[in-house]
Parts: C-alpha cells; structure tokens; sequence
C-alpha cells in the first residue's frame, strides 16, 4: 500500500508526500480487587499520508483494510488545498543507526502467560486490610515510513507494561501505593520481583501518619514524583513552543540556565526501551541529542514542520497518528549529572531504601513519590502547586511516617536552579530514566 501511494504522489503532488503505515497487535490482561475484570486480543493497523502541493501541506489517514491508495491520496489533496503554505522538504535517504526494538519473548507472550504474571504478583502483594490491582499490556508492531524522495525504513518493536497498585481503606484515610515496569522485553522474575519490593516498602514507611512540616524546606522528589518538576521543562524545550512564543527558554540558548548538576538528554537508540527506533515517523534517521549540558541550554527538539518555520534541521522527533500530521515529540528522556546517560541499564529497579541515599542530608523536610493534579493550569510557565498524593516526612535523616493534607509549590525553573544533590537510585519512570533529586528551598504548607 505504501509503495503505492507514494508512487502515485510522484505524479500528483508536485511537491512530493510521505507516508507511515503501522500495524499494532495488542494484548492486556486486568485485575481488580484481586479478581480478573478483563483480559482480550485487538489489533489495528493505519496508513497516514501527508502531502505537499501548490506550496501547500495536507495531510490524510485510514485504518479501512480495503482502502485504496488513490482514495486516500485524492483526499490529503483536498486537504492540502485548504492547508499551510509551508517550503516543507521530505528527507533524502540516509544510513540509519542500528537499535535494538523487537523482542521475540514478548512477541510471543500469550494471554495465558500473562495472566499467570498478573496472578503470581497478587499472591506476592497479596496482605491483610489491602486490594491489589494489577494491569497488563504488551503489544508487537510494525511501522513502515518512506517518502518520495527515496527515503525509507522499517522495523518492528515490542513493548509490555506491568501496573501493580495497592490499596488500603481505614476509616476516612484512602492509602494508594504502585509501580511500574516498562520495557520493550519481557520483565525478569528479578524485575517483577522488584516491583513487588517497590509498592511494600511504600506500603511500610506509610503506615504511620504524622504532621507535614512547614515553610521553604529541602524536598526529595522521587523518580516516581518529578513529572511537576520535568513537564515545563520539557515542554519548554520544544521546538513548537519556541515558535509559539511560549517558551520561557527560546533566547536561552548557550546560557547556564539551570544547575551545573542538570543535564538532560533525549535518546533515541536505548536499548530495551519501547520508544526506542532507528528512524522518526518522517523518515528521519534517529541520534542523542542533548537538550541541556551541566546546565547550559544546548538546542530545542524539532520535526521537519516546525524546523522549516524555525529555517533549522529537524532533530528526529517527528511523531504521527493515524489520522493527525507529525509533530515533535520526545522519546527516552534521561536525566542527571553529565555522564548519567552511561549509566542507564536496569529497565526497573526498587531502591534498597526511599530517597537514593538523600535522607541523610535533611534534618526536617519532605520525600514526595506522587503529586495530585500535575499537568494542569499553565504548566510552561514553571509555577506550580500541588497536594501530595503520596509523601513522606523527613527528620533526622530518616523517614518518620507519611503525611496527609500537605501542598508543594514553586517554580520548576528556579528550583532546578537549586540542586542539592541526585540520589543513587536511578531508574526508569515511563520514559524518562532519572534518580531522587534533593531539591532545596520547595514550600511546603499544611492543607
């Protein structure tokens, strides 16, 4: 189908077209309440065309198995006529880098293996006062993306996630503790394992309830609890915000922005990762690209749209549905010290204690390992103010009990600023592979 349409596109766009087809078959396995709620097979496949004709862009898709390549290239057509002018130029082709994306063992995971996975780890979390919910998903795809300037590539990729969540209900206290393991490779006994020591070592330092403190504290967030801190940053190193004229970091770059100890990077090419790929949806070749270097801001992440209106080259991030044109998006994002890239490896990892080692360094202050609310309200621009979810009280170095009806706020941009310190717990949190971070002057107030 593809090889079709894009020829077809040679002789009916004038300036070319691209093209992506994938096909997603996908298993997911449910438990609630510790009793199976749902378990099923679905599998869906699109093609997604954008064109340029006229000096203008359209785009169209289809997930019909008997669509043809004239029907859904006559409509991105109809579209283009009503779409951007934009000087978009599809990529020539280009080696593309080797990575590792297709595991055969999940490929080969059946609903049965996977249900058995979800009952091992209920009798693993299973305790007395306690409900266990557990979720299971992998999938096994295959894209395909060319263009018709002879760019072109394939491959196929694995993914599986593992949720296990606890919950315990004591009059009017409602405790929620999980954890995640995700990869694109099944997870070890080991892996899963560690899983089950993640949620009970929460489970065991929440037991007891004590008073938060108060004022400009130093806070710990957890790499479970650092999407309020990571979210405007991120977004702010967009390429489509810096042409919006939302990024508080668009003039920045070159300039010690952040904390020495403050790198980040967005890699592409990890092994075992499911975002991982050799080349973008737009035919672009994958590489690493560092975002911010010991604190100095290094580039912006962008497609090939958005680096033709910025007139820069695009990064890699194109990222398309079905039915939508491409924008810039991230994939493995790694966070810490200059260096810290070379140290990713384990996919999931319980930490033999709360905090990677950072308790010691607080006298009185907070361990957050999840916020309520975060992504909401104006999150580029850095403020934010969130109850705890889930935290812990700090005194002495040590972890005194879990608090309740407590709030962090700040601005994410000042405060990385203020690194006190990374712990030496590293580990994947979705996609983004980071320690606890000791982060001084967060307020804290009682709710």
């Amino acid at each position: 189908m593809i090889e079709r349409l894009l020829e077809r596109a040679r002789r009916r766009a004038d300036g070319g077209a691209d093209a992506l087809w994938r096909r997603v078959e996908r298993t997911s396995v449910a438990f609630e309440w510790g009793r199976l709620k749902a378990a099923g097979v679905a599998e869906e496949a699109g093609l997604n065309v954008r064109v340029r004709h006229r000096g203008r862009v359209g785009v169209a898709g289809t997930t019909a198995v008997d669509a043809s390549a004239d029907d859904v290239l006559t409509r991105a057509l109809a579209s283009a006529e009503l779409g951007d002018e934009l000087p978009l130029a599809f990529p020539a082709p280009a080696p593309l880098p080797p990575v590792a994306t297709f595991f055969q063992p999940v490929a080969d995971a059946s609903l049965d293996r996977l249900m058995a996975m979800g009952r091992s780890l209920l009798e693993q979390l299973e305790r007395e006062g306690c409900r266990v919910n557990v979720t299971i998903e992998r999938e096994a795809a295959e894209t395909r993306v060319a263009n018709t300037a002879g760019a072109a590539g394939a491959y196929r990729s694995t993914a599986i996630g593992v949720s296990a969540e606890l919950w315990r209900i004591a009059g009017d206290d409602v405790l929620a503790i999980g954890d995640t393991y995700e990869g694109a490779d099944l997870p070890s006994d080991d892996a899963l394992a560690a899983l089950v020591r993640s949620v009970n070592l929460r489970l065991e330092h929440a037991l007891r309830v004590v008073a938060p403190p108060e004022g400009a504290l130093p806070v710990i967030f957890t790499p479970l609890g650092l999407s309020a801190l990571m979210l405007p940053v991120t977004q702010a190193l967009s390429g489509k915000a810096v042409l919006q004229g939302i990024s508080p970091l668009a003039a920045r770059v070159g300039e010690q922005v952040f904390d020495r100890r403050f790198s980040l990077t967005d890699d592409p090419l990890v092994v075992g990762r499911a975002a991982s790929r050799s080349l973008d949806d737009e035919c672009v070749p994958s590489r690493t690209t560092c975002l911010v270097e010991r604190g100095v801001v290094q580039q912006f992440i962008y497609d090939l749209e958005t680096a033709t209106r910025a007139r820069t080259h695009s990064t890699g991030h194109g990222q398309r549905t079905v039915f939508g044109k491409p924008v810039p998006g991230y994939t493995n994002i790694v966070l810490g010290e200059e260096g810290a890239l070379g140290a990713v490896g384990a996919q999931h990892a319980a930490p033999l204690q709360l905090g990677g080692g950072l308790l010691t360094e607080i006298r009185d202050g907070l361990l957050v390992d999840e916020l309520i609310g975060v992504g909401q309200g104006n999150v580029i621009g850095g403020a934010f103010s969130h109850p705890v979810a889930l935290a812990y009280r700090v005194e002495r170095g040590a972890i005194s009990g879990r608090v309740k009806d407590a709030a962090v706020a700040g601005n994410a941009y000042d405060l990385w600023k203020r690194v006190g310190d990374f712990g030496n717990d590293g580990r994947w949190a979705g996609a983004r592979y980071t320690a606890s971070v000791l982060l001084d002057g967060v307020s804290v107030a009682r709710r």
